[in-house]
């Protein structure tokens, strides 16, 4: 069992783009921030970040909000992983960053390769995966599950 915190940037930015997908209308930070329980301030910071890319805009005032501007088939998991500050892929690491023990050195090296590998075949992967592939997964689980479930896995307006 693990006690470390998992970042859950890119699954939570994933979620609102396939929410904000699948509408017909621009949604507030409050309205993205109530699908994931958290903070209207978390949303925006985030959006900034894919807004500075050309991937959402934001409009203020009465009907305003979070619209998606990219074209979900140009728009790959590798694009959103980069907006969000392309966060940490592993959790594990060297016990010792720059050790004196030859031993720790060995172990070093070939866990830090490992990992390297690892997180490069991932990221690489993210790249392969776009937002209009997430889109019609939905839309296929959708279909298949229709109204049965609660509002929010209900087929955005």
């Amino acid at each position: 069992m693990s006690y470390m915190k998992r970042d859950s940037k890119l699954s939570s930015i994933l979620h609102l783009l396939l929410h904000m997908a699948h509408s017909n209308r621009p949604h507030t930070s409050e309205e993205l921030a109530s699908f994931l329980h958290t903070n209207p301030v978390l949303v925006r910071r985030t959006l900034a970040g894919l807004r500075e890319r050309g991937y959402v805009g934001s409009e203020k005032g009465h009907g305003g909000g979070w619209v998606i501007t990219a074209d979900l088939r140009m728009l790959t998991l590798h694009d959103v992983y980069v907006s969000v500050g392309s966060p940490t892929v592993f959790a594990m690491g060297n016990r010792l960053e720059h050790p004196e023990c030859l031993v720790e050195q060995v172990v070093n090296e070939s866990l830090s390769s490992a990992f390297n590998e690892a997180e490069a075949l991932l990221v690489s992967r993210f790249a392969n995966v776009t937002l209009a592939d997430l889109s019609e997964r939905f839309n296929a689980r959708y279909a298949q599950h229709g109204e049965q479930h609660d509002a929010h896995v209900r087929k955005p307006d």
